[in-house]
């Protein structure tokens, strides 16, 4: 810590310097009516002279009264606006050794009423920027849709096996909410976005290849999730109720509310549902001349709470602190049952092994965020710094008793009972500090700091029933800890020209952890620096032309339990185990986007993974036991291109294609057997939306993805075709919606797996089909407040949490 802390000390006299280097003034105005009434939130802005520039941006206060408090020496003008007022400025002044009072400026009302005008313009599904592709989830039907289904509707998204995300063929993908990260990877973070109704969604947005000021952990990119919230004065807000059958029922409801008045803009969200599912795993195995058939049936029974509250105070133009705290609860109860008859090469029956297991689990988040933004003068200098404290629980409760019947379905044994009894409990304590200072108008330099602190531990507890009653099972049973400390710096240099704008950047990380398992009796030990290149280019041929590129290096950290050593069995057959040797994996990211307007062209994506992480299966042709434990491949090879963007076909047809290619290749030795694996794949997706007459609309989706490969699994095609139905009354403030997803239940994950002594076929399936109401309303003040420009804290964190 002590670079860091010699760092933070000159930072900070640094940012002292610029602060009192020069001598600044105060100018202050009124804008009023054309009645002379002073207008609230009226919109001003500080125009610098002869460039017009924009020095500054705030509203004015209740008594029509605005202030900007650090002018240099210069000319400038004021400009003003309000919705449903002429826009209107002052005349140009000039600051020199005394602060300046500028004339009151008026703003005439517009001649049309605002309530009167016919607004037909609306805003695209999917919105193509340089960076990033935005995806406008509250012009989509998401009826009963949740979070995790809403994002694999996405460009360039799919879902892999276990439901984890991957974008544009690439896994270790970051989610964060809000612009804060989520902490959460694979079990955990599907947990979560399962319990996020998608109505609640506002934006998504897929950041392939983001600045260095973003953890160099993702190698798959980032996907920031927005969430509804309005900058309406007063107190306003949205509530939604829904519900749902496929197999089970599904019931769902939430409330959004916002208050934003004078220096506080504040909100709560509240959102709680009821959801009967089930998932189906089908395996079948080949072991010597023998064939395993087996079938896992979960049907967990969630009911969760997501919880979020957040404020910001304006203390003044250049100080804002903010606080946000969010949460999620989700206790589940689950009934597992599992089938495995096994065949001989005859195909005559030679046993069976079944399996109930009842389970009580239960997640538990909280997340608290503190957050300063001194604007340290008008020229656009700024300082920011997050404070992070983030607690992950899980605890788990279940019996397993499994029964071996023979060929003709005949004990061959007492049935064997276990228990268990674990837990988990992860702690992340982040602390950030970002600078921006501005040369010149094209030329901005940005720089900061961050150490983060994990505290995993999980605590399994395996018992099995004999004779003399229950026994601890050693082979089960295992403490696991895990510290980790990451101390990170980043500088990155941005300038524009008149077409063209170039960004690069850097990012140094220092990785230090160690960790043990009781079980196993293993330490692991980590200490380890990295220095991550980015760079990124847009040129404007013209205003309809755009090319932009991007280069990231990455890195892909192994998620906490997958270190842990010990082997958990899902059924008698089946185990997941960590490795703690176990290393993170490295990607080269390269990116090339060409738009003319707003329609994407084409993107061509390339990257290349060292060390990437798969799970391998460890079969025992003895026992019959398949083990699965996650190792470093040797190379990876992602290569992808993608077309597509949304149009209207005529005035009242909207479509949104996107038509994809991607190759994929593998090379590495596993189990110390060469494996040399390469496929060219395509999928095509169309989202379509059809508007009717007196606010009806029709909604008509649908996907196919040819066989691939993804990692050790070759995955066979996949396809559905969904229909949905919307309508707006109350003046357009309430909305209907209906959905039928997956109309012909096709929507699952297969995949063949053939390597050394492994041969099986994987079949996931979930409940896909399903038809689903909702119904949201709009409520409260909704007269626009102009919010003052700020910048919301990131605090971005390894999502590592579950895996």
């Amino acid at each position: 810590m002590n670079m860091f802390s010699k760092t933070f000390s000159t930072l900070l006299l640094l940012f002292m310097y610029f602060q009192v280097s020069a001598q600044t003034f105060k100018v202050n105005g009124l804008i009023t009516d054309q009645n002379k009434k002073a207008l609230d939130y009226a919109s001003v802005s500080l125009i610098r002279l002869p460039d017009s520039v924009s020095m500054g941006l705030q509203s004015t206060n209740k008594d029509g009264v605005y202030e900007f408090s650090t002018v240099k020496p210069g000319k400038y003008l004021i400009k003003a606006l309000m919705i449903g007022y002429q826009k209107n400025r002052s005349a140009t002044f000039e600051i020199n050794k005394e602060n300046f009072l500028v004339p009151a400026i008026s703003l005439a009302d517009q001649s049309t009423n605002l309530k009167e005008v016919n607004i037909v313009s609306k805003t695209p599904v999917i919105d193509q920027k340089a960076d990033r592709t935005i995806v406008n989830v509250e012009q989509m039907n998401t009826a009963g849709d949740n979070a995790l289904e809403v994002i694999s509707r996405a460009p360039g998204i799919k879902l892999d096996k276990d439901e984890n995300i991957i974008m544009k063929g690439k896994s270790g993908v970051n989610v964060m909410i809000d612009g804060k990260l989520s902490y959460m990877s694979g079990a955990e973070l599907t947990t979560y976005l399962k319990s996020l109704p998608g109505s609640v969604l506002s934006k998504i947005e897929l950041i392939s290849n983001p600045p260095a000021s973003f953890d160099a952990a993702g190698t798959g990119g980032f996907i920031n999730i927005k969430l509804k919230r309005n900058k309406m004065e007063g107190t306003n807000g949205n509530a939604n109720l829904g519900g749902g059958y496929g197999k089970y029922e599904k019931i769902y409801g939430g409330v959004n509310l916002n208050h934003n008045a004078g220096k506080l803009s504040s909100y709560v969200r509240l959102n709680a549902g009821h959801y009967n599912s089930f998932n189906r795993l089908t395996l079948n195995r080949t072991i010597g001349n023998e064939t395993f058939n087996q079938v896992n049936f979960w049907h967990p029974i969630t009911n969760s709470l997501n919880y979020s509250a957040g404020a910001d105070y304006f203390i003044n133009e250049r100080h804002t602190i903010g606080l946000m705290f969010k949460g999620y609860t989700s206790p589940v109860k689950t009934n597992v049952d599992s089938n495995s008859p096994n065949y001989n090469a005859q195909g005559i029956k030679q046993g069976e092994v079944n399996m109930v297991n009842p389970q009580d689990n239960g997640s538990d988040n909280h997340a608290l965020n503190f957050n300063y933004r001194f604007k340290i003068d008008t020229t656009g200098k700024e300082l920011g710094f997050d404070a992070d404290y983030v607690n992950y629980t899980n605890d788990r409760v279940s019996s397993f008793t499994n029964t071996y019947l023979d060929g003709n379905g005949n004990l061959t044994s007492p049935p064997v009972q276990l228990r268990d009894n674990g837990m988990g409990d992860v702690s992340i304590y982040a602390l950030k500090l970002d600078y921006t200072h501005p040369f010149t108008k094209n030329l901005k330099l940005e720089a900061g700091l961050k150490s983060s602190w994990v505290k995993s531990l999980s605590d399994v507890q395996f018992d099995s029933l004999k004779t003399v009653g229950w026994i601890n099972d050693p082979r089960r049973t295992n403490l696991f800890s895990y510290n980790e400390n990451i101390n990170a710096g980043y500088v990155s240099l941005n300038q524009s020209f008149k077409t063209f704008d170039f960004k690069i950047g850097a990012r140094i990380e220092q990785t230090r952890g160690n960790g043990f398992s009781s079980g196993s009796n293993t330490s692991i030990k980590r200490n380890y620096w990295k220095l991550f290149p980015n760079v990124s280019a847009l040129y404007k041929i013209n205003k309809d032309h755009q090319l932009a590129a991007s280069y990231r290096k990455s890195i892909n950290r192994p998620s906490y339990s997958s270190l842990n050593p010990f082997a958990f069995y899902s059924d008698p057959y089946t185990a997941l185990q960590g490795n703690p040797l176990l290393q993170p994996s490295y990607a080269d990211n390269f990116e090339v986007n060409y738009n003319l307007k707003n329609f994407r062209v084409l993107t061509v994506s390339y990257s290349t993974v060292n060390g990437s992480q798969s799970n391998v299966i460890y079969q025992n042709d003895a026992s019959k036991e398949s083990i699965s434990r996650p190792e470093n491949l040797n190379k990876e090879t992602n290569l992808y291109f993608a077309t597509g963007s949304p149009f209207d076909v005529v005035k009242w047809w909207n479509n949104n294609t996107e038509l994809s290619a991607s190759y994929n290749k593998i090379t590495s030795p596993v189990q110390g057997s060469g494996y040399n694996v390469s496929k060219w794949s395509w999928g095509v997706s169309s989202d379509n939306t059809f508007t009717l007459p007196k606010n009806y609309s029709l909604t008509l989706y649908g996907y196919y993805e040819a066989p691939s490969v993804s990692g050790l699994y070759r995955n066979l095609e996949n396809y559905a075709v969904s229909v949905g139905a919307k309508k707006s009354f109350w003046k357009k403030n309430a909305t209907l919606s209906v959905r039928l997803n997956d109309v012909f239940a096709t929507g699952k994950f297969r995949a063949n797996l053939a390597y050394n002594n492994i041969n099986t076929y994987w079949q996931n399936e979930w409940e896909n089909r399903k038809i689903s109401v909702n119904l949201s309303y709009k409520f409260g003040n909704m007269k626009i407040k102009t919010a003052r420009s700020r910048k919301t804290g990131t605090g971005e964190e390894e999502n590592r949490v579950g895996g």
